[in-house]
């Protein structure tokens, strides 16, 4: 966001549900129609038990399932905001919704920087960012010995 210079909050304090829980930002200008994006960023374990019987039929199922989880779970900000799941799988499948919000993102920072080659240092950044947090998981599930 900082790259194409649209204005954002991490962790909004005024966006709460009844739950409190809330997203992981919004833009504080209006993205589009004339709302703010919000978003929230799940990464779904493609291996997990309760996903591996339908990733295996399915690319991308357990992004998809994930995505329709956090729009469903952020519904009631629709009346305000552009809500987009940034889901993605660790083993780097992305949820189609996530793949449009980052090439958004990579033309609004092209028109700033002049430099068209955004989106693809947006998606290897983010695709370096997931290996990291895919290295610490595997690290942690090692025990001391």
């Amino acid at each position: 966001m900082k790259r194409a210079q649209i204005p954002s909050v991490k962790e909004p304090v005024g966006l709460l549900r009844q739950d409190g829980k809330r997203p992981d930002g919004t833009t504080i200008l209006p993205w589009s129609r004339g709302k703010s994006l919000a978003w929230d960023v799940t990464v779904s374990d493609t291996y997990a038990v309760v996903h591996v019987s339908n990733t295996a039929m399915e690319t991308g199922a357990a992004a998809s399932l994930a995505a329709t989880n956090k729009t469903n779970k952020y519904s009631l900000l629709s009346e305000t905001h552009i809500f987009t799941p940034v889901a993605i799988e660790t083993v780097g499948t992305w949820h189609h919704q996530s793949v449009e919000l980052v090439q958004d993102l990579g033309r609004r920072a092209t028109i700033i920087t002049g430099d068209s080659r955004e989106t693809t240092y947006l998606f290897q950044q983010l695709s370096v960012a997931l290996q990291k947090g895919n290295a610490v998981s595997f690290q942690n599930t090692f025990t001391a010995g």
